[in-house]
């Protein structure tokens, strides 16, 4: 057991005067009848009131050392645990350009897009995620958090048309590595994924992949979309949409040479159940171990013998007051 406020244990040191003066104050009792002789009350019988008189002070007393122990907020601890902290921080680049309406994903290609990457950050506990959105240009929806019932939330809201429209890759990479740059973590990671080519952006994608490097950050590239013709949801001259086909065009050398560029890998996903496996596998290859911790979890007792010297007061009370009561 440890004590939050050990000092407060030094007014134990007060239950001494108080011992000395209770014991001075009995030997300095004189009875108010006094008898010639004591001699006919010898034989008379010994009451529980003779055993129990010192009562009240002892309860007295525990009660109030009870108190100061409870003042300095006795603690205990469990056993000793080793946990592992994975000590990683990652940024999710999505693309939201329009083209991610595409409904060769179900139901289209973003709203798959963040029910994976949503399934993803649930099972990331330990790691700092950040999302970056791009399109025609790119913005940081969440800076790194820990705190991913906030970044969920602002997953959700996500949708496409929230920016000018077209695939500035290179932008988008370029603002992720921004994020990561300063971080200390040991492993520092970079999720981008896009259905399109480079058409918008003055930073190219490969340039933006060598400040990646340089600043130790992996990039792992998806290319979403299906071979040859998507369907997409076309705004339709009655109003409300007709689904057409669009062509799938994804610059996979340049998503090839980031990723070997910066010691990530690329992917392609064709569908939804190939974008889920794809991000299991980033969780699989993402598992570094940065530190072992030993710690012990404290629990407080305090309110215990607090009980304690609360029962003993009104113990104290108890028996003054009717056993033990005394007539002046």
């Amino acid at each position: 057991m440890t004590f939050a406020h050990p000092y407060y244990l030094l007014l134990l040191l007060l239950l001494l005067p108080m011992l000395a003066w209770y014991i001075f104050r009995q030997r300095n009792t004189q009875a108010s009848l006094r008898l010639s002789s004591s001699e006919g009350f010898r034989k008379a019988p010994k009451t529980i009131k003779i055993y129990l008189r010192h009562l009240p002070f002892l309860l007295r007393t525990v009660a109030i050392a009870a108190l100061i122990v409870a003042l300095a907020r006795p603690q205990t601890t469990s056993n000793w645990n080793t946990t592992t902290t994975e000590g990683i921080d990652i940024v999710m680049t999505l693309d939201i350009s329009t083209s991610m309406l595409a409904q060769d994903l179900k139901p289209d290609r973003i709203e798959a897009a963040k029910t994976v990457a949503a399934s993803f950050i649930s099972g990331r506990t330990t790691d700092n995620i950040g999302l970056v959105l791009f399109a025609g240009e790119s913005f940081t929806q969440c800076p790194l958090t820990t705190d991913h019932a906030v970044l969920l939330n602002l997953l959700k809201d996500v949708r496409c048309g929230m920016i000018e429209d077209g695939t500035a890759i290179g932008h988008g990479l370029a603002t992720a590595v921004s994020r990561l740059k300063d971080s200390q973590a040991k492993s520092k990671v970079i999720i981008l994924l896009t259905d399109g080519t480079n058409n918008r952006g003055e930073i190219a994608p490969v340039t933006a992949a060598e400040i990646a490097k340089a600043y130790n950050i992996r990039v792992y590239t998806i290319g979403v979309g299906t071979q040859g013709m998507a369907p997409y949801p076309f705004p339709s001259p009655m109003g409300g949409t007709v689904i057409g086909q669009m062509p799938v065009e994804i610059d996979e050398a340049v998503l090839t040479k980031i990723a070997q560029q910066t010691g990530g890998l690329y992917f392609r996903a064709t569908n939804t159940a190939a974008l889920k496996n794809i991000y299991e596998e980033i969780d699989q290859l993402e598992k570094t171990k940065m530190s072992i911790q030993e710690y012990s979890k404290k629990y407080e007792s305090f309110w215990l013998f607090a009980l304690m010297g609360l029962a003993c007061f009104l113990g104290e009370l108890l028996t003054r007051y009717t056993l033990l009561r005394s007539v002046p």
